[in-house]
């Protein structure tokens, strides 16, 4: 499970009662000031005036070692340790738990092993101690290893080796080990359960997290904060986001912990709204954000694409000195991104505040190139990252990939692809295979592209094949597309975009008939086509499209406005492209069906609502159709905006006629 480890000597010497408690020894005036000093830094007075003190205290040590970690100062600690020798005190197991604990905490392991196998006389807190020093320092497996060799164990233990697994993300072998401390009549406290209810969230396992929150009630735990946010998370994580809530309304006391579980639960479960509504909610009741809270509502503002609302919070960001946290620098590089301001993710990642580069960095500063269509800037950051020295992920090269294919970058595509293995010796997931097949797809290698998901490694998902169908569409390659439709449906039929996609396409190559039967399938098999929805932020609120939906307030003066930018299109050679739509309807409905695609009446109310030379910019949860994209380009010409759409594939920079994506997305 972890790294090669220092281990311990094997004893048999094991005390069967842990001794004294860390904080309950009566310590001297003398002592007292002794530690004051050594507190405010005054190392070298504290030694010299106390001298001739400290050997007739020895307990002061433990304080001291205290000191220590509170002040991350190992060169200390080993000052410390000397003393403890010189003063014959090593052998003494309250000092030598206390100096292992000390440097276990300050991240030198070795040195605490070596403490531990010097012990004559150990007892379960010294064990807990290394066991605990394992797991920080991510050696899960020596851990383990340690507490299988324990004769004698406490509760602290179970829950140091339970919350270890679940954090590590050995959930099931988490909840094992939960289950056998059980079995063998240790009583589970707040923090066995909360570890275990994460253990049952990482699974999705609402079975046992409901069996863990019946236990909770049983024993008194539910309303602790520990066990409540734990439950909320857990119900979350399944998908139970009202159970969650609830839980979280339960609790008589809430604290930073269940906040945060509850915006990250509303963000995770698809109510990014909700999700900002409770961070205002959050504020007002006096508790201040921390990062995990930044971190959920950035995402959260980036899932929505709210960029106000979004500056707002970086503003918060700055306010609360979180620049130098890489989660939180690389989420607003994602969010600046994912709400069409790419300068503003560059100059995030640049401007970052004693941050050094860190890999999610990279990989989010790439994410921003491609998908915003500039891959070339992409190759060049991760050429820059190989040449200081980073080692890329899986994350890293998902990110490249991505870009090279929405660039036409076939070539250096498949090159990457080949690194990635040869070099550095990543096993591809089936994410970097879809993204190849994307790659030959979008340079029109269709046969080619075809042939690698056949002969791929991985079993591919409709997600792979439905890469391959939308390459049918741009290269109009009507034949293929009705196989490759088949292999998508044999594995979800009710896959409505495929549907709709192989529609299109035949609709495209005029072929009325094969139409009809993609729409009878549709009937029979009760599938109901995925509704567009595009969205613009005005004044931090958010505005949604739906066609034929009229319950937005500006419903009929958008209608008007559309009937008249329409016109006006028209005179400058805009000709509606009624060849991909139903054939059963004339021509009068279907141009208003396209006239009234969401993303139209998202820009027309943007038009309306905003002043010339503000850049528009519209979200979309489904691909741009080929008639709105050509209309986003007039208007861009003609009325002299610019619009940038965020779609289900990418970001479309619409300036002065012409698109980002080259007409190629």
């Amino acid at each position: 499970m972890g790294r090669a480890c220092s281990k311990p000597l094997h004893t048999h010497s094991l005390h069967p009662q842990a001794t004294h408690s860390f904080s309950t020894t009566v310590i001297s005036a003398a002592s007292q000031d002794f530690i004051s000093l050594c507190s405010k830094g005054h190392l070298k007075q504290a030694f010299t005036t106390y001298f001739s003190h400290i050997w007739s205290d020895p307990p002061l040590f433990s304080h001291l070692l205290i000191e220590c970690i509170e002040r991350n100062s190992f060169p200390l600690a080993q000052q410390l340790h000397s003393l403890i020798i010189t003063a014959g005190c090593s052998r003494d197991r309250f000092i030598a738990n206390h100096l292992m604990s000390a440097y276990s905490k300050l991240g030198h392991l070795k040195r605490a092993v070596k403490v531990f196998n010097k012990m004559p006389n150990r007892n379960v807190m010294s064990f807990n101690i290394l066991i605990g020093g394992y797991i920080q320092c991510g050696e899960l497996d020596c851990a383990i290893e340690l507490f299988e060799q324990m004769s004698d164990r406490n509760v602290a233990t179970w829950n140091a080796i339970v919350t270890g697994m679940v954090q590590f993300e050995f959930n099931e072998e988490g909840l094992y080990m939960f289950s056998r401390m059980h079995a063998l009549g240790f009583l589970p406290d707040y923090y066995t359960l909360g570890s275990a209810l994460r253990g049952c969230a990482g699974l999705k396992d609402l079975s046992r997290g409901s069996q863990i929150h019946g236990y909770a009630v049983s024993s008194g735990l539910e309303f602790d904060l520990v066990v409540g946010s734990s439950l909320a998370h857990m119900y979350m994580k399944c998908g139970c986001l009202r159970e969650g809530e609830g839980v979280i309304e339960s609790m008589p006391v809430h604290n930073i912990v269940a906040c945060n579980t509850l915006i990250a639960g509303k963000s995770q479960n698809g109510s990014s709204e909700g999700a900002l509504d409770q961070y205002k909610i959050m504020k007002m009741a006096g508790f201040r954000p921390d990062k995990i809270t930044l971190v959920s509502i950035i995402s959260s503002c980036s899932e929505l694409a709210t960029l106000g609302q979004g500056q707002q919070v970086h503003a918060e960001v700055i306010k609360a000195g979180a620049l130098s946290d890489v989660s939180v620098v690389s989420s607003l590089v994602s969010m600046y991104s994912r709400c069409g301001c790419l300068d503003d993710a560059v100059k995030v990642f640049y401007q970052r505040e004693g941050t050094e580069n860190d890999l999610v960095l990279w990989s989010s500063l790439i994410s921003a190139y491609g998908f915003h269509g500039r891959g070339k800037e992409a190759v060049e950051v991760f050429n820059r990252m190989e040449h200081e020295g980073w080692i890329p992920n899986e994350v890293t090269f998902l990110s490249l990939l991505y870009a090279c294919s929405h660039c036409g970058l076939k070539d250096q595509g498949l090159q990457y692809f080949d690194l990635m293995v040869k070099k550095y010796g990543l096993e591809p997931q089936l994410e970097h295979y879809t993204c190849v097949v994307d790659l030959l797809g979008r340079a029109g290698c269709l046969a080619e592209a075809e042939s690698f998901v056949r002969s791929m490694p991985i079993k591919p998902d409709t997600i792979t094949w439905k890469t391959l169908l939308s390459a049918c569409k741009i290269h109009k390659n009507a034949d293929l597309s009705r196989s490759i439709a088949g292999e998508i449906l044999k594995m979800d039929p009710q896959d409505s975009a495929s549907y709709v996609l192989l529609s299109n396409i035949q609709a495209s190559a005029k072929r009325w008939h094969d139409v009809s039967e993609v729409r009878k399938a549709m009937r029979e098999r009760m599938v109901k086509k995925e509704p567009g929805i595009s969205w613009f932020e005005l004044k931090n609120e958010i505005h949604h499209f739906i066609m034929g939906d009229k319950s937005h307030p500006q419903s009929e003066k958008i209608d008007l406005y559309l009937k008249e930018l329409t016109a006006e299109l028209k005179l400058h050679g805009y000709v509606p492209d009624l060849g991909s739509v139903l054939h059963d309807m004339d021509v009068e409905e279907k141009e208003y069906n396209l006239v009234h695609h969401s993303e139209k009446l998202a820009i027309a109310f943007a038009l309306m609502n905003t002043p010339q030379g503000v850049p528009i910019r519209i979200m979309k949860n489904l691909r741009v159709c080929g008639d709105c994209h050509v209309v986003m380009k007039y208007i861009s010409k003609f009325k002299n905006r610019e619009i940038i759409v965020r779609d289900a594939s990418r970001f479309h920079h619409f300036k002065n006629g012409y698109c980002s994506c080259m007409d190629y997305w």
